[in-house]
């Protein structure tokens, strides 16, 4: 049943508006983790596995894409009228009309006479969705901030108002289909009258008809043209964010709305700082000195610079943290933490005078200095005594 189903990109762990590779991406990590071969005697895998292809078959072909992001499963499966996608009337997915259809498809049109098509061709439609690729720095992406982009797409015709006609005419109704879209035939069979119904040729199933169509539009009462529109970027968001822009999409047909356009972002890496959901990483390099005898050391952060002390006897990799330094977190709008890394630098290229002082150290030093070095040392005696 269509009401049982997840979402394909749910199933996928995508957004929607996610880009063919990104889908393909998704799509071969899952087969491989859910495929049978992997999973001998797995039940609960083989059903994910069928999942996984069902979500992939419609998302990787375009046209059922389109009419998945339009429609839900009514758009690609014609049992999903009954329930799934909405019910009756959701989401766009035709409601009764589908219903209809799927009687008309099977009696001839014996069941009202093809309503559900008569129906759909003159119902509002919502227009296209749009996706759009768009690169910001890194500091925009943590920051936020407002872009300006340019479209190229459809919108309504000003001319017309989106009506098709020149100026100081107006539509008809087609004579032919009487405002239906759709005109229906009668035959005779040994059960009885059998009706069907097919799209106007006269109309095309609009129910009306132009004798004198807008000059700038053609007719069709849009237009395509380039169109520059200003994008708030919210502070947080990271790679393959996906921003939902309502209502910049192509306009709808039949006083539907406008479709949606979804800005998928690409967030231009940082020559300092690495980034892990609302947290920030940097690396430190420091001498044998500072490490030693600690140090004051200079911390880079988005929003200016920190002082840090080192305490004396850090060891390469060690690990600080700065709560706060991060960068907003979009879902709870709380500042993540930096986490500060300090690499011990080796000098190279010593003088004879350098080497000698270091070994000079070194001796006064002592090996008891080294709890590490002695408790691996006493590790490998005990191995291999």
């Amino acid at each position: 049943m269509a009401e049982e189903k997840r979402d394909y990109y749910e199933v996928l762990g995508l957004q929607k508006g996610a880009s063919e590779e990104e889908i393909k991406k998704a799509f071969r990590k899952l087969a491989l983790k859910y495929h049978p071969d992997r999973n001998p005697g797995d039940k609960t895998a083989e059903e994910k596995f069928k999942e996984v292809n069902e979500a992939y078959t419609v998302l990787s072909d375009p046209e059922k894409k389109e009419k998945y992001d339009r429609f839900g499963f009514a758009g690609v499966d014609p049992n999903a009228g009954f329930g799934g996608a909405g019910g009756f009337g959701g989401a766009g997915a035709g409601g009764f009309s589908d219903i209809f259809d799927m009687f008309g498809d099977m009696f001839g049109g014996g069941f009202g006479g093809g309503f559900g098509s008569q129906q759909r061709q003159n119902m509002p439609r919502k227009g296209n969705d749009l996706q759009k690729r768009l690169t910001i720095t890194f500091e925009e992406a943590a920051f936020g901030v407002k872009k300006s982009m340019t479209l190229n797409k459809y919108v309504t015709c000003k001319t017309c108002g989106g009506e098709g006609t020149a100026k100081g005419t107006s539509k008809r109704t087609c004579p032919k289909c009487g405002g239906t879209g759709s005109v229906t035939s009668v035959r005779r069979t040994p059960l009885g009258e059998m009706r069907s119904s097919t799209v106007c040729p006269d109309c095309h199933g609009t129910g009306s008809i132009i004798d004198t169509p807008c000059p700038d539009c053609g007719g069709r009462g849009q237009v395509r043209k380039n169109i520059t529109i200003e994008i708030n970027i919210p502070a947080g968001v990271d790679n393959d964010s996906v921003i939902n822009v309502h209502g910049q999409g192509e306009p709808g047909e039949n006083g539907g709305p406008s479709g949606d356009l979804y800005v998928v972002l690409r967030v231009q890496p940082h020559p300092l700082f690495s980034r892990s959901g609302a947290d920030l990483g940097i690396e430190i390099p420091i001498t044998f000195a500072q490490a030693a005898l600690g140090d004051d050391i200079t911390v880079p952060t988005l929003d200016g610079k920190v002082s840090y002390h080192v305490p004396a006897g850090t060891q390469s990799g060690t690990v600080f943290r700065l709560r706060g330094k991060g960068v907003t977190n979009l879902q709870t709008h709380k500042m993540g933490d930096m986490y500060v890394t300090v690499n011990l630098e080796v000098p190279t290229k010593l003088s004879a005078s350098q080497k000698r002082k270091i070994k000079e150290m070194s001796d006064d030093i002592g090996e008891s200095c080294y709890k590490k070095k002695n408790g691996f040392a006493q590790k490998l005696k005990d191995l291999f005594s």
